[in-house]
């Protein structure tokens, strides 16, 4: 049995595209909560800045609402592997002769693909709001924009992948769908809340800080700012590392927790 099977990894991505193109109300509801927070949020904070190059908070807040959309739509994935759990799909596939591993990264490139694309989405709302994109390092050449774009992009596949591998390793430990969403709910808000999503880490309490450097969402919506507006707390080059670091060992530990689950 190969370990990485190409074919198995093609099918399981074609089957969430399916899914989610097919799952209106769950396209919708994925992106409902995000375009609220940014519509409502840039408009009841447009005179505020938080930068000293005075960025609107449109666009201060853009990158951090697109982190918000990987990281709600990632953790989805951990829903969608129960519900394949508790209808039998996932023991028919598991019996097959195809690896945990191809079957796990089939989930991951599905999850990412549809959380990315949603990401896109908001992206694009926040141009029509108001969202300036000036590039990387605030180069508002067409290079400069479409090499922040470009590298934005490889940022929000680190996201989704980290984010995923979570919600797989919380959905692998669990049976039941209410279990999980109570449990994720612990765990994603505060990691949302401790980014810097909204606000500037900076203006965390110490002894609360160290904990958003813990967070792989904060490197990833900083990383976000620096290539999308050209203002980063960080270099891109240390988002970008915290980032494939962070992927790596969620995976690692994905793929772990996958490989020994148990399906009736």
């Amino acid at each position: 049995m190969n370990l990485i099977n190409p074919q198995a990894i093609y099918t399981l991505w074609l089957r969430e595209m399916l899914r989610f193109l097919r799952m209106k109300s769950r396209v919708i509801g994925a992106l409902g909560m995000p375009f609220f927070f940014l519509a409502f949020l840039s408009v009841g904070f447009r005179n505020t800045s938080f930068s000293t190059t005075s960025i609107d908070y449109t666009s201060f807040l853009t990158p951090g609402i697109i982190g918000m959309t990987l990281l709600f739509s990632s953790t989805f994935t951990g829903i969608s592997v129960l519900w394949d759990k508790e209808f039998g799909f996932l023991k028919e596939i598991m019996v097959t002769p195809v690896s945990r591993i191809s079957i796990l990264l089939g989930r991951i490139a599905g999850g990412a693909t549809t959380a990315i694309m949603e990401a896109l989405i908001i992206l694009f709302a926040a141009v029509v709001i108001g969202f300036n994109l000036r590039g990387i390092y605030g180069d508002s050449s067409v290079k400069g924009m479409v090499s922040g774009v470009i590298l934005a992009f490889i940022l929000m596949v680190l996201i989704a992948t980290t984010f995923i591998s979570l919600g797989v390793s919380f959905a692998s430990l669990m049976e039941d769908m209410e279990g999980y969403s109570l449990v994720m709910n612990f765990v994603i808000f505060p990691l949302f809340f401790l980014s810097g999503a909204l606000f500037p880490i900076d203006n965390l309490p110490s002894s609360v800080r160290f904990l958003a450097f813990l967070d792989p969402l904060t490197y990833g919506v900083d990383g976000l700012r620096g290539c999308l507006i050209g203002e980063s707390e960080l270099s891109i080059f240390i988002d970008l590392l915290a980032l494939i670091v962070s992927s790596l060992i969620m995976l690692a530990f994905g793929s772990y927790l996958f490989k020994h689950t148990e399906v009736d």
